[in-house]
């Protein structure tokens, strides 16, 4: 059989001759058989392993029909919510909705509902009361255990419960899903597969489960903000797939949540493999009426060449979804992905993207990891870079070497982030050379976040000096070039530990750079990070020290407001904020201060409203002589102007 896209509904399975599909693929998204969507990857390793699969994208969760398409699949359904979690695809930080969805035809917004992985999980179990349901995808995998949920500010069950679900399937999932099917197809009962790595199950007999670690049950974290600390950080040690231990949820005496050990990471060897089926590359032709998918244009023309992130953000999710052992793909596996692209008749000679999480993160971060693990509390570049830090761009840059002399390629730019903190720890200077000289479209973006240490600390970045310290190599390399660029520092607002003192120091850097953000982004408090855990608890869960977290949202808007303090729409908002945060020096006309006292301005106006009424009451004059009061009139305003002014500047001198 030629290459096509998998069935998406009864007459495609029917025209490949099957009379029922092995696994029925429940997704949010639309379908796009491209390998930066998860469920494209999931999809065809099934179908490489001889599983017919059927999918069966955004259904109507309104109506149990909807999921019947192929009638009741042989093995189980899989679901997932999508490449993002429904709810930040849905909601902004503020919690208002969003205008657009780009991972729906159109861009149109609505086409799945709030919590999907939920929806979709009842909806199945409403119709198939025995057919197993495996859960995976972001939003399963980060809500796996009990969890903060911020836009119902409530502590959630396992999402296992609440959708009636009988696994999960959490990061990336290759491994164990294989493994769940192989168990499915011997004929082993959904309820005893519960030993696979990679899985979350849920049991009724504590006795069953081994070797595991007890975390606070669900009714003790519900009351205790501390037990809940106490329970994600454990959580959080644990998320390494060869150090990371078994771990017990007790909902009731008769039912318990058992998070196994995470799966091994994938070998350079399997994940070529996975990248080399046979993929369709683009968008089901079903939605073309309906204008495409909107997300396929950033990723149709970049490349993956990476997994997993040591960078140990605290605010980030990957700790708990890819892993912090990076795995990588072979220049021989994305030379030959590279070379598809370009025979693309839209391809414009640009390979948009070529990287990962963190793109020069090529490697684990030290030998030892693909043997013991990664460290179970250090990081390997938060406060400083370790000392056994293997920070080499070497393969990095024969790999993008390579790719810029494909014929038809132009150029090849790098947009997944740079983290700055590794790159200075190399010896030389080849890669930001390289990276100045070649990948650079005229502004590179990186991601300092903040410029106050004791905000850093609490985000897992950097102190501000290895920021500055980058800055400077960075402009120095371009002046040595002889290329004028420039770079787009990304802010955050509002994280655990930044006060609207810290938010003034931002501004202030800010002002210093000449540069106002056209946007900034509030902390968005996701499941399952360590920035979330401060955000409900006010406890730092590393430390259980506790951490000033700023919630209500008029202070927040302050916060965000300073960043952009040139917006006069900001004005009233600054000016607060200054006010609150003892920083009075910061309003007036020295060139240091952010925003002019308005007062004088005030002043000005009631003096001109003064003269009118003193005019409203003469007996009218000639023209020629109402233009010389106007004019009187204009110069005793600008007189008391500047009275003001020159009195303001002796009290100031």
């Amino acid at each position: 059989m030629k290459q096509d896209f998998l069935p998406v509904c009864r007459e495609d399975m029917e025209k490949r001759g099957w009379n029922q599909v092995d696994f029925v693929y429940v997704i949010g998204d639309a379908y796009v058989d491209h390998p930066s969507f998860g469920h494209a990857i999931i999809s065809r390793l099934l179908e490489s392993r001889g599983y017919q699969v059927g999918i069966i994208s955004q259904p109507d969760w309104k109506d149990k029909s909807s999921v019947t398409v192929y009638g009741e699949p042989r093995l189980g359904f899989l679901v997932s919510a999508g490449n993002m979690d429904s709810m930040v695809n849905h909601y902004s930080v503020s919690k208002k909705h969003r205008k657009n969805d780009a991972y729906t035809p159109g861009g149109v917004m609505g086409k799945r509902p709030d919590y999907a992985a939920v929806v979709y999980g009842n909806l199945i179990r409403q119709t198939y009361k025995q057919v197993p349901v495996i859960l995976g995808g972001i939003e399963a995998s980060l809500r796996r255990m009990a969890h903060y949920d911020y836009w119902s500010n409530k502590i959630k069950r396992s999402i296992l419960l609440d959708s009636g679900a009988d696994i999960i399937s959490y990061g990336m999932g290759e491994h164990s899903i294989l493994e769940i099917a192989e168990a499915l197809d011997a004929g082993i009962a959904v309820s005893d597969i519960t030993y696979i790595d990679g899985t979350v199950v849920k049991v009724k007999d504590r006795e069953a489960v081994y070797d595991a670690i007890e975390l606070p049950s669900f009714e003790e974290i519900k009351k205790d903000k501390r037990k809940y600390a106490e329970s994600f950080y454990t959580q959080y040690c644990n998320t390494d797939p060869f150090s990371g231990k078994r771990m017990a949820e007790s909902y009731s005496e008769h039912l318990y949540v058992v998070q196994n050990p995470p799966a091994k990471p994938l070998t350079t060897m399997e994940m070529d493999d996975i990248y080399a089926l046979p993929y369709m590359r683009t968008f089901h032709p079903s939605y073309k009426k309906s204008g495409g998918v909107p997300a396929i244009a950033e990723i149709k023309f970049s490349l993956t060449s990476s997994r997993g992130c040591f960078g140990g953000c605290n605010f980030c999710a990957l700790t708990f979804h890819q892993g912090r052992i990076v795995q990588s793909r072979s220049h021989e596996s994305l030379i030959r992905e590279a070379e598809g692209m370009t025979n693309e008749k839209d391809f414009k000679g640009f390979i948009h993207d070529v990287g990962g999480p963190t793109a020069n993160f090529r490697q684990p971060s030290c030998k030892k990891q693909l043997e013991k693990g990664v460290c179970t509390a250090k990081q390997c570049l938060f406060p400083k870079p370790c000392r056994n830090l293997n920070a080499d761009h070497s393969d990095y840059v024969r790999l993008l070497k390579k790719l810029r002399e494909l014929p038809k390629v132009k150029k090849v730019f790098i947009r997944s982030g740079i983290r700055f903190d590794y790159l200075l720890a190399e010896n030389d200077s080849v890669f930001l050379r390289d990276l100045c000289t070649y990948h650079v479209s005229g502004q590179l973006k990186v991601a300092p976040e903040h410029v106050s240490d004791v905000v850093l600390e609490k985000m897992g970045k950097p102190e501000n000096r290895v920021y500055e310290t980058f800055v400077k190599q960075f402009f120095k390399m371009t002046e040595k070039i002889g290329k004028e660029q420039y770079l787009v520092p990304y802010l955050m607002s509002s994280h655990p530990g930044s006060t609207l003192k810290e938010a003034a120091e931002l501004a202030e850097y800010c002002r210093d750079m000449g540069y106002m953000p056209e946007q900034v982004q509030d902390f968005y408090p996701t499941p399952s990070t360590i920035s979330t855990c401060m955000y409900y608890t006010g406890l730092d869960p590393r430390t259980m020290t506790e951490v000033y977290v700023p919630k209500n949202p008029h202070e927040k808007a302050m916060q965000r407001a300073l960043i952009q303090y040139r917006n006069p729409a900001n004005y009233e908002l600054v000016k607060e904020a200054l006010l609150k945060a003892g920083r009075r020096d910061l309003i007036g006309f020295d060139e240091k201060c952010l925003i002019h006292p308005r007062q004088f301005v005030s002043e000005k106006r009631a003096v001109q409203e003064k003269g009118k009424k003193k005019t409203n009451k003469k007996i009218p004059v000639p023209q020629n002589k109402n233009r010389k009061n106007v004019k009187n009139q204009s110069m005793k305003s600008s007189s008391k102007k500047q009275m003001i002014n020159n009195c303001n500047n002796k009290k100031r001198r």
